[in-house]
Order: C-alpha cells, then sequence, then structure tokens
C-alpha cells in the first residue's frame, strides 16, 4: 500500500524495528539542532555576547505560541500510526486532508499573534536592555517562519506515523544546508547581526516545508496530498483536539515555565545569558537519541494498537525507554568529557565559558532519567492515552522544575540552579511507572492474555 520506505513496527524484531526507525530521526534531529545551533556559532564568532544573549532570549515567546500547534501535530501523527496499524486507508486520507486544512487555520492567526504580543512576553521576562532591540527583532522575524515550521513539522509527523522516518532526514538536510549557506552570508557577509541570522532560519523553514510537499506528492499518492486546504472532516478533527490539545497545552505551560526559569537566568546578567543560551545548544546536541527514540516508541504503540497486537506492545513497554535512557548516559557523558572544546567552539569568553561548563556538569549526568520519563510518556501518547502524561509533566515542571529553580537562585547559587532539571527528570521518571498500574494498562494486558490464548 506504501512506499517501501516504510517500517512496519507490527511485525519482526522490536529493537531492530526501533533502531531502524530512531536512526534516521537522530541524525535529523542533530540537524534541527542546527538551525539555533549555527545561528548561535556565527553569531558567537561574528558578532557581540550581546547579539548572542538576544537569540538565546527571544527563542522562548516563539515557543510559547508555537507549542501548542505542534502537540496537535503531533496529534496527527498519532492518529496516522493507529490508521496505518489497522490499514484503513479511507480514514487515513481524511486524517490528511483535515491537517493540511487545520494548518492553516492555525499558523496565520499565530503569526499574526506573535508580531503583536510576542514583545509584550520579553517584558514579562525581563530582557535587559541591552539585549532588547536585537531581541525584538530577531523574534519578529521569526514569527513570519510560523507557517513553513508547523507546515515541515505537520508533515513529518504524518511521515511519522506511516512509519517512515528517514524523509524527514532528507528535508532536513536540504534546509540546514540553506541555513548554513545563508548565516554566513547574512551575518559574516553583509554583517546582519540577529536579523540576518532569523531570515536564514525561516528560509529554511519554508524551503523545508515546500520539499516536504512535493516529496509526499510523489512517494505517497494514495494520500491525495494537497498544497491547499480543501476539506476538514469534523469527527477526525475532533479526534486530533482530543489527543493532540493535551501535548499542545503541556508543551505551552513547559514554554510558559521555561519563560520563568528564563527570567531568572536574565536576572544573574548578560554574561550568565549567553552561558545558558550556548550551553542549552550543546546539551541539545548530546540529547538528540531521546526524541528518536521517544517517537519510534509513538509510532510503535499507535500501529501496535492499530493492529491489536497487544503482547507486543505489553513486552516492549520498558524496553524501549531503557534502552533509551542508556544510549542518552554514554552520549551524555562523552559530549562532558569533551565539554570545554565543544563551548570553545561557541564563545571565546572566558567567564561565559565558566558558567556554561558548570550548565553541563550539573545536568549531562541526568538526561538518561529524562530519556526514560519522556520514553513512558511517549509510549503512552501513541495509545493515546493523554491526560496522565500530562498532569504528571505539569507537576514535574510546576512543583519540582521551578520550586528548585527559584530556592537555589536564592539561598544557594544562581550559577547551579540548572540543577532543578535533574530533579524534575527522576520526579517525572518515577511518576510515570504509575501508569503501569492504571486501568487502560490493565486492560491492554488482558488483552494480550486473550490474544496469547487464541494463538
Amino acid at each position: 500500500m506504501f512506499s517501501a520506505k516504510k517500517i512496519d513496527m507490527t511485525e519482526g524484531p522490536v529493537m531492530k524495528l526501533i533502531f531502524l526507525f530512531a536512526l534516521p530521526m537522530c541524525v535529523g534531529n542533530i540537524l534541527q539542532q542546527l538551525y539555533n545551533t549555527v545561528d548561535t556559532f556565527v553569531i558567537g564568532n561574528y558578532c557581540s555576547s550581546v547579539s548572542l544573549a538576544a537569540v538565546g532570549t527571544s527563542s522562548q515567546p516563539v515557543e510559547i505560541l508555537l507549542c501548542v500547534f505542534v502537540g496537535l501535530g503531533n496529534g496527527v501523527s498519532i492518529l496516522a500510526a493507529q490508521h496505518t496499524g489497522n490499514g484503513n486507508i479511507e480514514n487515513l486520507k481524511e486524517v490528511v486532508s483535515t491537517a493540511v486544512s487545520f494548518l492553516y487555520l492555525c499558523a496565520i492567526p499565530v503569526t499574526i499573534l506573535g508580531l503583536l504580543a510576542g514583545a509584550d512576553i520579553l517584558k514579562v521576562m525581563q530582557v535587559p536592555e541591552s539585549t532588547w532591540e536585537l531581541s525584538v527583532r530577531y523574534m519578529r522575524i521569526i514569527f513570519l517562519g510560523v507557517l513553513g515550521n508547523l507546515g515541515y513539522n505537520m508533515n513529518a509527523g504524518i511521515l511519522r506515523g506511516l512509519g517512515d522516518s528517514r524523509s524527514s532526514l532528507l528535508f532536513l538536510v536540504i534546509s540546514c544546508i540553506i541555513n548554513i549557506v545563508l548565516d554566513f552570508i547574512f551575518v559574516a557577509g553583509l554583517g546582519m547581526d540577529v536579523a540576518g541570522a532569523a531570515l536564514a532560519t525561516i528560509i529554511a523553514m519554508f524551503s523545508s516545508w515546500l520539499f516536504s510537499i512535493l516529496y509526499i506528492r510523489k512517494k505517497y499518492p494514495e494520500l491525495a496530498f494537497t498544497i491547499l486546504p480543501r476539506r476538514m472532516k469534523k469527527e477526525i478533527l475532533l479526534e486530533i483536539i482530543r489527543i493532540g490539545l493535551p501535548l499542545g497545552l503541556i508543551n505551552s505551560i513547559y514554554s510558559i515555565g521555561h519563560v520563568l526559569l528564563q527570567s531568572l537566568i536574565n536576572m544573574q546578567g548578560a554574561a550568565f545569558m549567553a552561558a545558558c543560551a550556548v550551553a542549552s545548544k550543546v546539551t541539545s546536541i548530546a540529547n538528540v537519541t531521546i526524541n528518536s527514540f521517544s517517537s519510534a516508541a509513538t509510532t510503535f504503540s499507535g500501529q501496535n494498537l492499530g493492529a491489536g497486537k497487544y503482547v507486543r506492545l505489553c513486552k516492549s513497554s520498558l524496553k524501549i525507554p531503557l534502552v533509551s535512557g542508556a544510549f542518552s548516559f554514554a552520549g551524555g557523558m562523552i559530549v562532558l568529557f569533551f565539554g570545554r572544546e565543544i563551548l570553545g567552539l561557541f564563545t571565546s569568553d572566558a567567564e561565559v565559558l565558566d558558567m556554561a561548563l558548570i550548565y553541563l556538569r550539573v545536568t549531562l549526568p541526568y538526561f538518561w532519567a529524562y530519556a526514560i520519563f519522556n520514553g513512558f510518556i511517549c509510549f503512552a501518547n501513541g495509545l493515546g492515552e493523554v491526560r496522565y502524561p500530562m498532569i504528571v509533566s505539569i507537576l514535574a515542571l510546576w512543583a519540582v522544575r521551578i520550586p528548585c529553580a527559584h530556592l537555589i537562585a536564592r539561598f544557594f547559587d544562581g550559577r547551579y540552579m540548572m540543577a532543578c532539571f535533574p530533579a524534575s527528570f527522576l520526579f517525572g521518571m518515577c511518576a510515570m511507572l504509575l501508569f503501569f498500574r492504571s486501568k487502560r494498562w490493565k486492560e491492554i494486558k488482558r488483552l494480550a492474555k486473550e490474544e496469547q490464548q487464541d494463538t
């Protein structure tokens, strides 16, 4: 029914399929990090530390307004995986058609809202006067690329649901090449500072989105994919919202929390802001396996639920997150060992470098806990279970991470406030284990027993 690149998660060795699915996504996640990492590298080397701080802090308002709609895109991916698992091509076509129309319904208002309200969010974040003008300029240009950003993520989610994780890698290779070339032209060559970096990023985003449209139309003609809105099916739209909205709200609540954390960071001064901006890019690179395995877990659970493979679900529910944790720990230790050398690629400021190294030493040894935590969440999401993971995520942020950050900054040493991250990772990991005692999971185990008896 589909292209040969599609991975069927319902048959064959589980971890082999997970690795085959996750590897292209892992490479793709590295390339996706290059969107902002290259900005940081070029600005850090060709502009001032004030420009570097501006890029680091102005990305937060963009996240707040985009994350709800990215969550809805994940809802599309989950539905695509479930309908792929049960082989219902007509319902899959309806999901795709509804998703295309929903994209435009979301992207245009978000662009307008971001241009109008973004500066107000920066005020709430207490952005220093020294970085204010550059932060506003960077943010407003980035908001002009909302349609390309959401469009690419929506299309990549559909392909992931089908079991095709390699195609998005191709899209990102193209967009990253464009981004890197334009960064050097606009910033290093033409001296456009943060505006040049933002312009390079949105051109790359639109290129990736448009290429993904052409690819899907050519490789998956049975989906009848359209460029412009055509129709929305009410039942499908409600299902996308039911699954995707809680995911988006989690992301939004996290982003608001990160704005509060960024406010604490901003109060420590421009040098600490720049250090956190640089260190966060490095931890993102070290952490690429987490998103890759988590996406694989969502597709795996969604396809197997659709196919009624309950035994397979039960056998893999712990295995996938634990393997993700092992890889994340190994990657974090490697990056930590070469931490100073890697950080040195982004800044030569000794003060910034020292504080960024503290950030890495405090957080990286515990990213394995986040990998397991996120793996559990994504496995549950693929089953359509989003409520309990949402509650756990909210508690991890608002009951653990933010209070810990305030306590550390107030009573200890603000340079170590990032210890709040390991605390929230460990809490979330332990809390998600309770999902496997829920009524929903007990029902899946019951169905697995019936499946075993039938075979």
